[in-house]
C-alpha cells in the first residue's frame, strides 16, 4: 500500500467513525424524546387532557420534529452541496445537542402553564432541523470516500449509529426507571437523559472537526449553479418521491416498535415499562447484527434485491407482530419485539450506500436528505397516531400490522422502479451532473 493509498483508508476511517459517533448521538437525541413521550410527557406537559388526549398530544409534539426535517434537509442540503459536508454536519450536531438539552431543563406545565408545551414544540422543531440535515450528510461522508465494491460494507458503520442511539437512550431510561421511584423519575429524573447529551456531543464534535472534507466534492467541476432544491424538484423529484416510499416502511417499523409499542404495552396491557424497555435493548442488538449483515452483502446480491427481500419480510412480520404481543406472555412479546427490530436491521443495512448511488454529486446533499426525511414524515411521524387511532376504534392493535404491512407492499412496487446501482461511481462526471439512473431501467443494459 503506497502513501496515497494510506492517506485514502486513514480518511476513510475517520469519516467512519465520525459518521457513526455522529449519527449515534445525533439519533440518541431524537430517540429520547420518544421514550419519554411514552412514559412521561403526557403527564408533564399534557395533564388536563385525559390520559388518551394527553398520549396522542405528546405523540403530535413528536410528529412535529418528523415535519421539520424536510426543512433541516433543504437547509443543510442547500450549504452541503454548496459548501461541504464537514461543515454542514458540525452545526446540524451542535442544534440538535443545545434543543435536546434545552429540553432538560424546560419547566412542565405546572409551572408555565401552555407555554410549556409551546416551548417544547419549538424545541422538538430545532431537533427535527438538525436531525434533517444530519443522516444525508454523514452517508455522504462515507459514501464518497468508499470504494465503490465496499460501499454498503462502510455504510453499515452509518446505519449502526442509530442502533448505538437507540440503545444508549432506552439504556438510559431503563436505569433510571431502576434506580428511582415512579415520583423521582417523573418529577426530575426524566431530565437526565436530555441534560446527558451535551457531553456526547462535545465527543461528536472532537471527532467530526478531525476529518477531512470528501473528495468527490473538492473535485467536482462546479456547483449546482441554482439553489440545489430547485434541481432536485426539477430534475430529480421521480427519484426521491419513488426512494421516500422505500424508506417509508422502515421508519414505520421502528416508531411502531420503539415507541407506540412501548406506550401500548405499558397504558393497554399493563406490562411493566421496565420489562418491555428490557427486551427492546435485547432486540436492539438483532437489529445491529442485521444491519451489518444486510449492508455487506447488498454489495454481493445489490442494493434493490436485499431490500425487496427485507421489505417483504417486514410486510410479513407485521401481521404477527401485535397478536404476539397482546398475548401478554414474556415469551411471544420478547419474539414480537425483538423479531421486528431483527427485520428492521435487515431494511436499514443498504440505504447509506443505496440513496447517494441515486443522485448526482452537484445536489446528492439535498437529494438524499429529502428522500430520507420525506420518508420519515410519512412513516415516522404518522405511524404512532394511526396505531393510536386504530387501537381506539378496534380495541385491538391488530390493524395496526396491517397498515405496516401495506406499506411494505408499497416498498416493494416503488422498488421495482429504481435501478440497481451496487458499483456505481460517484465522482463528479461532466463538471458534477452524472445523470440519476433511469427509474426502472434494466440494471445489466
Amino acid at each position: 500500500m503506497d502513501a496515497q493509498d494510506a492517506w485514502r483508508m486513514g480518511q476513510l476511517r475517520r469519516a467512519a467513525a465520525a459518521a457513526l459517533i455522529g449519527t449515534a448521538i445525533e439519533f440518541y437525541d431524537f430517540f429520547i424524546y420518544g421514550t419519554a413521550a411514552a412514559l412521561v410527557f403526557g403527564a408533564v406537559f399534557f395533564p388536563e387532557l385525559g390520559a388518551l388526549g394527553a398520549l396522542l398530544a405528546a405523540f403530535s409534539v413528536y410528529a412535529v420534529a418528523f415535519l421539520a426535517r424536510p426543512l433541516g434537509a433543504v437547509v443543510f442540503g442547500h450549504f452541503g452541496d454548496r459548501l461541504g459536508r464537514k461543515a454542514t454536519l458540525v452545526v446540524s450536531l451542535l442544534l440538535m445537542g443545545l434543543a435536546t438539552a434545552a429540553v432538560g431543563v424546560l419547566p412542565g406545565f405546572g409551572v408555565l402553564g401552555w407555554w410549556a408545551p409551546a416551548a417544547l414544540v419549538v424545541l422538538r422543531v430545532c431537533q427535527g432541523i438538525g436531525l434533517g440535515g444530519e443522516w444525508g450528510g454523514a452517508a455522504l461522508l462515507i459514501a464518497e470516500n468508499a470504494p465503490a465494491g465496499r460501499r454498503g460494507r462502510y455504510g453499515a458503520f452509518l446505519q449502526l449509529g442509530p442502533t448505538i442511539g437507540f440503545v444508549l437512550a432506552n439504556g438510559v431510561f431503563l436505569a433510571l426507571q431502576v434506580g428511582l421511584d415512579e415520583r423521582a423519575f417523573r418529577d426530575w429524573g426524566w431530565r437526565v437523559p436530555f441534560l446527558a447529551s451535551l457531553g456526547l456531543v462535545a465527543v461528536g464534535l472532537f471527532v467530526r472537526l478531525r476529518v477531512e472534507e470528501s473528495p468527490v466534492f473538492r473535485e467536482q467541476a462546479e456547483g449546482p449553479r441554482k439553489a440545489p432544491v430547485v434541481e432536485v424538484v426539477r430534475e430529480h423529484w421521480r427519484t426521491v418521491l419513488v426512494g421516500c416510499g422505500v424508506i417509508t416502511v422502515g421508519y414505520a417499523l421502528f416508531y411502531l416498535t420503539t415507541t407506540y409499542a412501548l406506550a401500548y404495552a405499558t397504558t393497554g396491557l399493563g406490562v411493566a415499562s421496565t420489562l418491555v424497555l428490557s427486551m427492546l435493548l435485547v432486540g436492539a442488538v438483532g437489529m445491529g447484527a442485521t444491519v451489518w449483515v444486510s449492508a455487506r452483502r447488498s454489495d454481493v446480491w445489490g442494493r434493490r434485491r436485499t431490500l425487496m427481500g427485507a421489505a417483504a419480510l417486514t410486510s410479513a412480520w407485521s401481521l404477527v407482530l401485535f397478536p404476539l404481543l397482546e398475548t401478554a406472555r414474556r415469551p411471544l412479546m420478547f419474539v414480537a419485539l425483538a423479531g421486528a427490530m431483527v427485520v428492521l436491521g435487515c431494511l436499514l443495512g443498504p440505504v447509506a450506500a443505496f440513496l447517494p448511488e441515486l443522485f448526482p454529486t452537484r445536489v446528492r446533499y439535498t437529494g438524499v436528505a429529502l428522500t430520507y426525511n420525506l420518508g420519515g414524515v410519512v412513516g415516522g411521524a404518522t405511524t404512532p397516531l394511526v396505531a393510536t387511532r386504530l387501537t381506539a376504534a378496534y380495541g385491538t392493535a391488530t390493524p395496526v400490522g396491517w397498515y405496516v404491512a401495506g406499506l411494505g407492499v408499497v416498498a416493494l412496487l416503488c422498488l421495482r422502479l429504481l435501478p440497481e446501482t451496487v458499483g456505481a461511481e460517484l465522482g463528479a462526471v461532466d463538471g458534477g451532473r452524472r445523470r440519476a439512473p433511469v427509474l426502472g431501467a434494466d440494471p445489466a443494459a
